[in-house]
């Protein structure tokens, strides 16, 4: 099955670029798990993109936030490195302490530890927070939390913006500040 799903990306990929060679490709490539907080992409269909792109939910569905802080990454090429996903799910309006699963508060701890780790990242070119707004989804049924909503935006349903939402808020106004000092 490894072989054929390379075959089919690498067709896929070469037959993107015939019709736009302009565009780059990417895909949510598979991340290993190295141990000691060491991860890296060894994905065989990294070859064919343009880009080194990964979701990254350590903290959310790998272990509790604490995880993110000795996590660390390597690539073995000098690819730009995209995080196609990255976040947890928060109720907007739920708040308790940062370890309590579904609070804004949680998700906020980890999107400040996610940034850190982001910042820490070889060739970081691009983020992509998952997601901007909660959204339906029938798959999501945890009762009074879900109920059909997947809960990873930094909006809630009803436009409330939750804690994370300020955090990347911050972020990327740093960067801004950054980039224009620089």
């Amino acid at each position: 099955i490894i072989e054929e799903r390379l075959n089919f990306l690498k067709n896929l990929a070469q037959k993107a670029r015939e019709l736009d060679h302009t565009r780059l490709i990417s895909a949510a490539l598979f991340k290993e798990n190295l141990g000691d907080g060491k991860y890296t992409i060894t994905d065989p269909f990294s070859e064919y993109t343009d880009l080194v792109s990964f979701n990254e939910y350590l903290g959310w569905y790998e272990g509790m936030p604490e995880i993110i802080d000795g996590a660390n990454f390597t690539f073995s090429t000098e690819k730009p490195v995209m995080v196609s996903e990255f976040g947890a799910g928060a109720k907007a309006g739920f708040h308790a302490d940062a370890t309590t699963r579904w609070s804004e508060e949680f998700q906020d701890d980890l999107y400040k530890r996610t940034l850190k780790l982001l910042d820490r990242m070889p060739n970081l070119a691009g983020l992509s927070p998952w997601i901007l707004f909660d959204f339906r989804s029938p798959r999501r049924m945890l009762p009074a939390i879900q109920d059909g909503w997947n809960r990873k935006g930094l909006i809630g349903e009803k436009g409330d913006r939750k804690l994370a939402f300020y955090t990347l808020q911050k972020y990327y106004e740093d960067k801004i500040d950054q980039s224009l000092k620089d």
